[in-house]
């Protein structure tokens, strides 16, 4: 099985599913991380010079985190940070339909669509639109995660509301979710932030006593197809 963690900026993939990135890898699947925004020149005066060397070390940081939970490959492209809105849809499509067309999985994880961050809601639909099932298209699993501080700071004010409906048990490999956020030096926030170890492994353990187990992440199932075998 393939599995493609789609996220706009460096982090997200490991906010949003490092521990069932972590659990998948554990138990065989291939997981490959594809983050599409470069991440970092938001936080400059709009057409100032992009920092290259803090780039350079966030970019360092998610090959470090994809490492920690076993990810089998790590894209980064350098769409703009905090302005996919400004980037032709079509682009960004194409950047997932070229990597579906590559790599061939079966599963994709990404952003919801009700997120405060306006590249989420981007990254959302462009992978809608690279998956529309047609004949020979692989992928047969959509689901959107939640992202800390952005997808609960929309305060359900957004539509749609992140409703999970799925849910993967992480007990075993939440602590690989939070050691690989510790990897990005630069996005790691102290408690009370949302970001924080603390609150990481509070979420994780909200979500699996509503269902059930220690910890777990949450998802909500945009599509599901089974078909039958030829």
């Amino acid at each position: 099985m393939k599995v493609l963690v789609v996220a706009a900026h460096p982090d997200d993939e490991v906010l949003g599913c490092g521990a069932t990135a972590a659990r998948l890898a554990e138990e065989g699947q291939d997981v490959h991380f594809a983050i599409l925004g470069e991440g970092i020149t938001s936080r400059h005066g709009q057409g100032s010079d992009a920092d290259e060397n803090q780039m350079a070390s966030l970019h360092q940081h998610a090959h470090a985190a994809a490492e920690k939970v076993g990810a089998k490959s790590l894209e980064l492209y350098n769409l703009p940070d905090n302005r996919l809105d400004t980037v032709p849809l079509l682009e960004v499509v194409k950047i997932v339909e070229d990597l579906i067309e590559r790599l061939r999985p079966e599963i994709i994880y990404t952003h919801h669509a009700g997120d405060l961050n306006v590249d989420h809601g981007v990254v959302h639909r462009a992978v809608l639109t690279a998956t529309r099932p047609v004949t020979g298209q692989t992928v047969r699993e959509i689901y959107a995660f939640e992202v800390p501080s952005s997808t609960e700071w929309a305060f359900q004010q957004l539509q749609p509301s992140f409703r999970p409906n799925v849910f993967v048990d992480v007990a075993r490999t939440l602590e690989l979710k939070i050691a690989a956020m510790e990897c990005y030096k630069s996005e790691a926030r102290k408690f009370p932030h949302p970001r924080s170890p603390e609150a990481l492994r509070a979420l994780a353990v909200r979500w699996g006593s509503v269902v059930g187990c220690a910890a777990a992440e949450a998802f909500e199932l945009v599509r599901s197809i089974r078909l039958q075998a030829d």
